[in-house]
C-alpha cells in the first residue's frame, strides 16, 4: 500500500467521527463563543480514561502475579559446589532441566525449590554441551513436586511479554520482566568461564534481565508456559565485556523437550537433529594473522567431510556464500541446517581452491 492510498483511508475513518462530534457539540452548544459548557464532558471523559487505565494496570499486575505464583514453584536453585544456577521441573519423577554449564563435571548438587524449601539431593543423568542443556534427577521425590508447563516454540511471537525466573547471584525466587526482543538468533557461548563454547541456533532474544545464576531457569510466557531456558547474556565490549543490559538469550522450548525426552529415556542424546562435517578443525591466520579459515585436524571415517572427498590440511573458507573465518563462524554457517541437507563448501588445499557439495551429518 502506497502512502497516499494510506493518508486517504485515514482520511476516510475520521471524516465520520468528525461529523459525529460535531453533530455533539452542536447539541450541546457547538459555538464560537467561549462558553465552558463542554468541560464536565472532558472532565468525566479524562476520569474514564484513568480509570480504564488503572483497571489495565491492575490486571496485568494480578495476571503477573498468577503466573509468578504457577510456576514459581517449579523452578530450582542448584549447586553445583563450584558453580550455582537454576533449573526447571520436567517431570513428577524428579527430572530437572539445567543448562550443561550449570552441572559442569559435578555428578551430584544440592536442589533447593525457589520457594525456599529444605535442600534435596540430586544426581547428574546425562548432559549435551553441545546444545548447553543437562538433566538431573532428584534421588528422593518430595511429595507434592510441581513440574512446570512446557509451551509451544511456534506460537512464540516478538512483543509477547515475559517473565525470567531463577535464582541471578544466588537471589532465589527472582524474576525480571520483559518481552520476546528477536526470534531465531545463533549465539555463540564463551568455553571460558565454564562456558561449553556451543553454537546454539534458533535462540530467543529478551530484554527480561538474565544475570549469572538465571542459567537454567524458565523465560515464561503470560499462560504460565515455559517457552524458554535462560542462557546467555549479550556483552559489550566497548565496555569491558559487561553485560550489555536488555539482551539476554534463551534456549527455544522445542529444543529443550527434545533433548530432555532423549536424555529421560535413553540416558543420552540418541538424535540431536544437528548438522555436522563430522571433523575437527582449527582456525588459521593469514599473513597478517587475520584469522581466514578452519584447517581439518581429523576426518571421521564414514563422514560427511570424507564421503564428499575433503581430507585432513584442506582448509574451508567458505559455506554457501558464507565466509567461514573461525570454528565459531563454521558452526554458526551450519546452525541452522539439518542432517541430510546439502551444502557447497569452499576450501584450499595446497594453494588451490576448489569447492565440494557435501551431504551433512550430525553432530
Amino acid at each position: 500500500m502506497d502512502s497516499s492510498h494510506s493518508r486517504s483511508r485515514v482520511r476516510r475513518l475520521l471524516l465520520p467521527l468528525t461529523a459525529g462530534f460535531c453533530a455533539i457539540a452542536l447539541v450541546s452548544g457547538c459555538s464560537d463563543s467561549n462558553s465552558n459548557s463542554s468541560e464536565p464532558d472532558a472532565t468525566k471523559s479524562g476520569a474514564t480514561q484513568q480509570g480504564s487505565a488503572s483497571r489495565a494496570t491492575a490486571d496485568l499486575q494480578t495476571e503477573y502475579q498468577s503466573v509468578i505464583n504457577d510456576v514459581l514453584p517449579s523452578v530450582v536453585q542448584i549447586d553445583a559446589s563450584d558453580s550455582l544456577g537454576s533449573g526447571i521441573v520436567y517431570d513428577a519423577k524428579g527430572h530437572i532441566v539445567t543448562n550443561a554449564h550449570v552441572v559442569g563435571k559435578e555428578k551430584t548438587f544440592k536442589v533447593s525449590s525457589a520457594t525456599g524449601e529444605k535442600v534435596l539431593s540430586a544426581s547428574l543423568v546425562a548432559a549435551y554441551p553441545e546444545q548447553d542443556l543437562a538433566v538431573i534427577k532428584l534421588d528422593h521425590v518430595p511429595e507434592g513436586l510441581k513440574p512446570a508447563k512446557f509451551g509451544d516454540s511456534e506460537k512464540v511471537a516478538v512483543g509477547q511479554i515475559v517473565l525470567a525466573m531463577g535464582s541471578p547471584l544466588g537471589l532465589s525466587s527472582s524474576v525480571t520482566q520483559g518481552i520476546v526482543s528477536a526470534l531465531g538468533r545463533t549465539v555463540s557461548e564463551s568455553s571460558a568461564g565454564g562456558g561449553t563454547g556451543a553454537t546454539i541456533a534458533n535462540m530467543v532474544q529478551t530484554s527480561a534481565a538474565i544475570n549469572p545464576g538465571n542459567s537454567g531457569g524458565a523465560l515464561v510466557n503470560l499462560n504460565s508456559e515455559v517457552i524458554g531456558i535462560p542462557t546467555l547474556a549479550a556483552t559489550d565490549p566497548q565496555m569491558g565485556g559487561s553485560a550489555a543490559p536488555g539482551i539476554g538469550f534463551a534456549i527455544p522450548v522445542s529444543m529443550v523437550k527434545t533433548v530432555a525426552d532423549q536424555i529421560i529415556k535413553d540416558g543420552k542424546v540418541t538424535d540431536s537433529g544437528r548438522a555436522g562435517l563430522n571433523i575437527t578443525g582449527r582456525t588459521v591466520v593469514d599473513d597478517n594473522y587475520r584469522p581466514a579459515g578452519v584447517a581439518l585436524v581429523s576426518v571421521s571415517k564414514g563422514g560427511a567431510a570424507q564421503k564428499a572427498g575433503l581430507r585432513v590440511g584442506d582448509i574451508i573458507t567458505k559455506i554457501g556464500d558464507t565466509k567461514v573465518t573461525t570454528i565459531t563462524s563454521l558452526s554458526e554457517a551450519l546452525a541452522a541446517d539439518k542432517p541430510g541437507q546439502k551444502v557447497t563448501l569452499t576450501y584450499q588445499r595446497s594453494d588451490a581452491e576448489k569447492t565440494a557439495d557435501v551431504t551433512l551429518g550430525e553432530i
